[in-house]
């Protein structure tokens, strides 16, 4: 093992003074969300009709959003990757363009699209009589919108590191273009499209702007953790800060558990 040379080790202080910063940035803002939070009253609170309703309906949705998000996004990503494919570059550029618009654009650009006088929603609705928005279903499209990004650019990243040696002779031995992309491309990627659907679960779990715009605020059927946190900020901010902990909580679980698994192996 190679050891560090003294100015491996060295850290400039015009580097580590900004990164101090950073991280202060990042961090303080949480720990103040622990410092004010009213825990005298935490059972209470999170264990409340409304909480509970609007975290099952939360999880439920965003593991929804990432089972489609996958579905969806590992051929796009796949296709963005193929070596010679000119168009990448533009697929590229529209799949991030979600991580770039603001969340309550993408909301009415949505409704625009699936809602009931929505281009795709119109003839839905005409035919059969069912309207996307201000469903629960409206609340996976909406997270999925947002949390698809991640899933694509992070399998895409894995593909583009692969080594396409294995594929080239899979294919060699007769191997046909799906059996080579389900038992050589996928195992390959594997690590990369676990890390992109961690990141997109947590995307869809704390989506706020596209989902009370497309699919609305109901209790028990749309109104997720993050609109509960709303709502209860304009009432009570003691139970706005505890809701807001456990959202952090759960979110802070699922990517220390799933990318401790599977990222720091890639």
């Amino acid at each position: 093992m190679a050891s560090r040379s003294p100015a491996d080790a060295r850290v400039p202080w015009l580097l580590a003074v900004p990164a101090a910063l950073a991280l202060g940035f990042l961090v303080l803002p949480l720990l103040g969300l622990l410092i004010r939070a009213p825990w005298a009253d935490a059972w209470q609170v999170i264990t409340s009709e409304g909480a509970l309703q609007a975290l099952r309906l939360s999880l439920i949705t965003a593991t929804a959003a990432t089972g489609l998000a996958i579905v969806l996004g590992v051929p796009l990503a796949w296709l963005i990757a193929r070596p010679g494919l000119r168009a990448a570059g533009v697929l590229r550029a529209l799949v991030t363009v979600p991580l770039v618009l603001p969340p309550v654009v993408g909301g009415v650009a949505l409704l625009m699209m699936f809602g009931r006088t929505g281009i795709l929603g119109r003839p839905l609705y005409e035919l059969t009589g069912f309207s996307l928005p201000f469903t629960p279903y409206a609340v996976v499209l909406a997270q999925t919108f947002v949390a698809l990004p991640f899933l694509v650019l992070s399998v895409e990243g894995a593909l583009r590191a692969a080594d396409r040696r294995f594929e080239e002779a899979a294919a060699t031995l007769g191997a046909r273009p799906m059996t080579v992309f389900r038992r050589v491309t996928l195992p390959l990627v594997w690590p990369g499209l676990a890390a992109g659907a961690v990141l997109a679960w947590a995307r869809a779990l704390g989506e706020f702007g596209a989902t009370i715009t497309f699919a609305g605020s109901f209790p028990g059927t749309t109104r997720t953790m993050p609109l509960e946190v709303y709502l209860a900020l304009e009432n009570d901010l003691g139970a706005a800060l505890l809701l807001s902990v456990l959202l952090l909580v759960v979110s802070i679980a699922v990517l220390a558990a799933l990318r401790e698994r599977w990222v720091n192996r890639w």
